[in-house]
């Protein structure tokens, strides 16, 4: 491209000749400044993303500036994503060793679940990997129950965790993610 640019201008090739060096220097900076400018001007680059989520945000990971966002400050469910917390929780808990007995009200939950039943036995590292692995609500209640005692201390536990970490917009009312008033993030 840029050498038929150069014989459509009639610049001929002569090593020797300074004018000549000039002149095609000249015409390159002309053809990089021309092709920058339509590069940039009407690109998707400069334009927002069109995002089909209901939200989505994308920040500078070593400030943490917000670069991007949509409905970055409304109020939505946070569905699974809910079992992270319930995870962090569980592995910060230092007791993945130990072992837990399914309670009644564990077995059974609605959703994805892992099938547990009641009087079932599994370290707290195995209901961790059936929480996370297979999205299970009955896992996330039986850590919930075994961390905390019942459900209500360790939602509070989460909403304090959260806090913690800056989550200032976030409110958990289960260990699973189930819809229900004010879960939110």
């Amino acid at each position: 491209f840029l050498l038929h640019t150069i014989r459509a201008c009639g610049i001929k090739r002569n090593r020797g000749d300074p004018s000549m060096k000039k002149r095609s220097a000249f015409l390159l900076c002309v053809m990089l400044m021309v092709c920058t400018t339509w590069i940039t001007s009407g690109s998707a680059a400069c334009a927002a993303p069109e995002i089909a989520a209901e939200a989505a945000a994308t920040a500078e990971v070593e400030t943490g500036r917000i670069l991007f966002s949509k409905n970055g400050d409304r109020q939505l469910p946070m569905a699974s994503t809910t079992k992270i917390m319930t995870a962090v929780l569980a592995v910060e808990s230092g007791r993945l060793d130990e072992v837990v007995t399914i309670p009644r009200e564990a077995a059974g939950v609605e959703g994805s679940s892992i099938y547990l039943k009641a009087g079932e036995k599994f370290t707290l590292e195995h209901l961790v990997y059936g929480l996370m692995l297979r999205s299970g609500n009955d896992a996330a209640e039986a850590i919930a129950i075994f961390l905390a005692g019942d459900v209500p201390s360790f939602v509070k536990q989460m909403n304090e965790k959260a806090k913690e970490i800056g989550a200032s917009h976030t409110q958990f009312q289960n260990p699973h993610g189930l819809p229900a008033d004010g879960h939110y993030t």
